[in-house]
């Protein structure tokens, strides 16, 4: 599992970020000018899809994948991870679109797949040393590590930042997981990612990361996005600790 990295695809989901869509690709490109860029569009009614459209028509680097309406941030990565496993990409990067992933951090998260006999799944950390949080108000940033800390209780995964989505995945680690079986729609997408390659047996490390709140756009956080989170990772720790009794159950 550490094949050199090869071509790169950077998949970043969009609904309504037409204001940050552009600077943020020329960052990418600034960054790893190499890497091939996704946009894949909920059908933003502000023209965000439109917008990349003719960024893709100037730059072969940039790809667009419509979708007809908002689905769920889960679901958007699920297509875009679907339409580079149908391509070259041998490295798939998730990043979000307004900036709080500085895509100058992302040559540190690429050359962690190949350094130290290298990873299957590279997170970009904010709770780790050296990763730090920037403009984010007090009941952001405990409401986020609270989530972590909760995440990691149940089930007992070992990552400090779970629920972050700034993160490179080999090819692998996609093919082998059967995306197409990931129902989760909200941010415990993320959760779920990370844990299923954890349990598959990859390797997964975390690096630092600078996360930035957003300057412009409102957040797409909601409190059905954190109740399905509560529910969706309660019911795997359950379920996993319930396999983990019933093997020891037969040792015995």
């Amino acid at each position: 599992m550490a094949e050199p990295v090869g071509p790169v695809l950077v998949v970043i989901p969009t609904y309504q970020e037409r204001e940050n869509i552009a600077l943020i690709v020329k960052r990418v490109h600034a960054s790893v000018p190499e890497a091939d860029v996704l946009v894949v569009d909920d059908g933003s009614p502000d023209g965000t899809g439109e917008l990349a459209d003719e960024m893709a028509a100037a730059d072969d680097r940039v790809k667009v994948l419509h979708r007809t309406e908002k689905a769920g941030l889960g679901a958007a990565y699920v297509a875009g991870f679907g339409q580079a496993l149908a391509g070259p990409y041998q490295v798939i990067v998730e990043m979000d679109a307004d900036g709080s992933h500085a895509p100058e951090d992302l040559p540190e998260l690429l050359a962690a797949l190949e350094s130290g006999g290298g990873a299957d799944l590279v997170l970009g950390s904010r709770y780790v040393p050296g990763g730090r949080v920037v403009n984010w108000p007090v009941n952001r940033q405990l409401l986020s590590r609270g989530a972590n800390l909760y995440a990691r209780l149940a089930l007992g995964a070992p990552i400090k930042d779970i629920t972050g989505g700034y993160r490179a995945f080999r090819r692998q680690v996609l093919e082998d997981l059967d995306i197409s079986t990931v129902a989760s729609t909200g941010y415990c997408f993320q959760v779920d990612m990370a844990w299923r390659t954890q349990q598959a047996g990859f390797r997964v490390r975390e690096v630092p990361i600078t996360f930035t709140e957003r300057e412009l756009g409102a957040s797409k956080m909601s409190i059905e996005v954190m109740l399905e989170a509560l529910y969706r990772i309660a019911t795997w720790g359950v379920a996993h600790r319930f396999r983990r009794f019933r093997r020891r159950a037969r040792a015995s």
